[in-house]
Parts: structure tokens; C-alpha cells; sequence
């Protein structure tokens, strides 16, 4: 007997949240050589509410797709958890963690197989699942090819037949076929004209409306989580420098380094992962990373605590930063 394909009950929990998360590689090394730690992700917090979008900005580098990658369930933490409707990420079963949440990624056509018709690749995780019979599967890829806006013709057709959009929409429609909760969206317009970016983005905005999705919006573009994130986290060397709602860090950042990718926004060059910031000093090694603050050799602000002094988190309602610059008795509102 074939399983059903129903949205499952929510929990009072948030959908996603991450305490105290960090991964750490060892690289290099070898039979004379100690490996060096790459602190990859470092004492990452985080809470997502359902229906929320959190988008995560930051530099290539920054920790951003580790991330990402722990929440899929694709990597494990060194240390800290990931819990999903409050429960840990470790205790759900894998074909129920991928029922839950599902990746959509930079470049669809890497992501897709190129021997497969858009209807094989779009039905593929009903049929890993043994979700409904073929009637079924059939009656629910018309459906979702119908949301994302893909004619029904296209379902014969293979990857390459496709423009970059299309590929994309077909990205989408593979991952909300199941009806996961969760989407992480890992640079889903980046590889796409702006055109298509803008489409691409009202989709996302109006299925999140009609499927009551959170997102994680991982980006190095503050221009698109304006449009559509409530809450930004930004990154820097696996760390999170500054966290708040959107309205707050797109109108007034306070972290300079925020600052920075905030002014890169107005000049941006599509071929690059990130304009000039007007830092002087390109990203630091992590192999090797600054003692202190990790941002001090390139911030135009630092001052003599920076190069010594590991910043404190100064929470506030709603909002968290990472810098000397405000300490915990001067952060304002």
C-alpha cells in the first residue's frame, strides 16, 4: 500500500532552530605534519518561526553553505544541534528529515539529471518515498507544474530543452512535491539573468503565501533579502556578526562589515560572488585566522581592543551584534 501524500501536523515549535552550532575541519596534515583546524561554522545560533524567512548573507567563505548543509542533515556538527519542530535533527529518520526539508540550489542544471524527462525528475521523490500510485504522482506533477508556472508539455521534455528559469522552476517544483515545510534556498537566483532572478523571486514569495513555507534564503546579496526575508543573519568567518529583522539591518547596519555588503549593493558586478567592499585587505585565511575580532584587519573602524579582544554577542530584542564598537550598556534600540 502506497503512503499519502499529506502535509504533516504542526508543532507549537519553532520550525528550525539551531543552539550553539559549530564544525570544525581538520586539513591537511599527514605523517611530519599536525592538520590545522578550519573553524568552519562557529557557536551558530539561531530561531526560525514558522512561515518566517531567514535569509543568511555573507561573503564566499563565511560559513554559509556549511550551514546549510548541517541543517540538511548532509553533515554532522562537531559540536552543538540542529532540532526541527523541536526535535533534533539526529533522531529523525532520514526519509522523514527529507519529507521535512529540502534543498533548492545555485545552478538547476547541475542538480538535474540530464537523462531524465522534467515529469521523471519532478516525480522522483514521490516514488522514493512510495508516496501515492501512478495516477496519482501524475494528478500531483500537473498540480505543482501549474504553481511554478512550467506548461504541462514541458514534463516530456529533458533538462537542456530548458531555459535557466525553467530549469529552475523545475528545481522547485522537485523539492514542494512531497510538501516539505522547510525550503533552503541555497543562491537559487544567482546563476540567473536579472529577469528571471525577479520571477524566480515573486515565486518563491508566492508559494511561501499558498504553502505556508519558511525559508532559509542563503545569499551574498543584501538587495534580494530586502525584498524578501523578515530576518537577516550576516556572516563572516563562520561566525554571526549581526542578527535582526531585515527592516533594521537594511535600513541602519551596525556591524561594519554589514555596512560594507549593505554599500556593495548599489555597484554590483554579476560575474563576481560579491562587489568591491572597499576593505583593503581581501578575506583572511581561516587556516589562519586574526586574533580578536576575525573582521579587524580589514575594518575601517577597528580600534586597540579589536586586534586582541574577541567581541561579546550583545543581544537585544529582535537583535544581536557582534562588535566593540557597542558595548552592552550603549547598544540603543
Amino acid at each position: 500500500m502506497s503512503a499519502t501524500l499529506s502535509k504533516t501536523t504542526h508543532s507549537s515549535k519553532p520550525a528550525l532552530e539551531v543552539r550553539n552550532l559549530s564544525r570544525i575541519f581538520d586539513v591537511g596534515g599527514g605523517i611530519l605534519r599536525k592538520a590545522r583546524p578550519l573553524r568552519a561554522c562557529e557557536d551558530i545560533n539561531l530561531i526560525v518561526e514558522r512561515g518566517e524567512v531567514l535569509g543568511i548573507v555573507g561573503e564566499s567563505g563565511s560559513g554559509k553553505t556549511t550551514l546549510s548543509r548541517m541543517m540538511l542533515g548532509l553533515m554532522k556538527p562537531t559540536a552543538g544541534e540542529i532540532l526541527i519542530d523541536g526535535r533534533p535533527i539526529h533522531s529523525i529518520d532520514r526519509h522523514e528529515l527529507s519529507r521535512k526539508i529540502q534543498p533548492i540550489f545555485q545552478d538547476p542544471y547541475s542538480s538535474l539529471n540530464p537523462r531524465k524527462t522534467i515529469g521523471q525528475i519532478i516525480t522522483l521523490p514521490l516514488e522514493a518515498h512510495g508516496i501515492g500510485t501512478q495516477s496519482e504522482r501524475n494528478l500531483a506533477l500537473e498540480q505543482i507544474m501549474s504553481e511554478v508556472g512550467l506548461p504541462p508539455r514541458l514534463k516530456h521534455s529533458y533538462p537542456s530543452q530548458l531555459s535557466g528559469g525553467q530549469r529552475q522552476r523545475v528545481a522547485i517544483a522537485r523539492a514542494l512535491i512531497i510538501k516539505p515545510e522547510i525550503l533552503i534556498c541555497d543562491e537559487p537566483t544567482s546563476a540567473l539573468d536579472v529577469s528571471v532572478q525577479a520571477q524566480i523571486l515573486n515565486l518563491l514569495k508566492d508559494l511561501r503565501a499558498s504553502h505556508n513555507l519558511t525559508y532559509l534564503f542563503i545569499t551574498h546579496d543584501l538587495g534580494i533579502l530586502d525584498y524578501v526575508a523578515d530576518k537577516v543573519a550576516v556572516m563572516y568567518m563562520g561566525r554571526i556578526v549581526e542578527l535582526g529583522t531585515a527592516r533594521t539591518i537594511l535600513a541602519a547596519p551596525r556591524h561594519p562589515y554589514a555596512q560594507a555588503l549593505l554599500g556593495s549593493v548599489l555597484t554590483p558586478e554579476p560575474e563576481l560572488d560579491l562587489p568591491d567592499l572597499h576593505l583593503g585587505r581581501g578575506f583572511p585565511d581561516p587556516l589562519n585566522p586574526p586574533t580578536g575580532c576575525s573582521f579587524h584587519p580589514r575594518c575601517l573602524k577597528a580600534f586597540a581592543p579589536c586586534a586582541q579582544i574577541r567581541p561579546q554577542t550583545i543581544h537585544q530584542t529582535g537583535h544581536s551584534i557582534e562588535c566593540h564598537l557597542y558595548p552592552s550598556d550603549q547598544t540603543g534600540d
